[in-house]
C-alpha cells in the first residue's frame, strides 16, 4: 500500500495530520512506510493535483478527493465533529483507511 502525505512548508496542521495518520495505521494495524512530499510550487501542486494542505492519499487516491481545475499552495480544512480543523482525526483517518483497504 502506498500512502503519502502531501504538505506545503508554513502550513500549521502537516504535523498534526501525520501523527493522527501514524496513530490511525497504527490502530488499523498497517505498518506500511509514510511518504511525507512537500509540494514547493503552483507548478508542482498542479502536477501532484494538490488538493490543500495536508492532504493523504492511499495508493494514488486522495481520501477526501474533490474535483477541481486549479491546485495551489493552500491549506486545506476538515470538517470534525468538534468542528473544522485544519487536520482530519483520528477516527476520520481511520474510517476513510478502512474503505480504501476493503476497495
Amino acid at each position: 500500500m502506498k500512502i503519502e502525505l502531501l504538505y506545503f512548508d508554513g502550513c500549521p496542521s502537516w504535523q498534526a495530520a501525520l501523527e493522527n495518520l501514524k496513530s490511525a495505521l497504527q490502530e488499523e494495524r498497517i505498518f506500511d512506510p509514510i511518504q511525507v512530499i512537500e509540494i514547493v510550487n503552483n507548478e508542482q501542486a498542479s502536477q501532484e493535483k494538490f488538493l490543500g494542505s495536508p492532504s493523504i492519499r492511499i495508493d494514488g487516491q486522495d481520501l477526501w478527493f474533490e474535483q477541481r481545475e486549479n491546485y495551489s499552495l493552500s491549506c486545506r480544512v476538515y470538517a470534525t465533529s468538534e468542528g473544522v480543523k485544519g487536520s482530519p482525526t483520528v477516527e476520520m483517518l481511520r474510517s476513510k483507511i478502512q474503505s480504501a483497504v476493503s476497495a
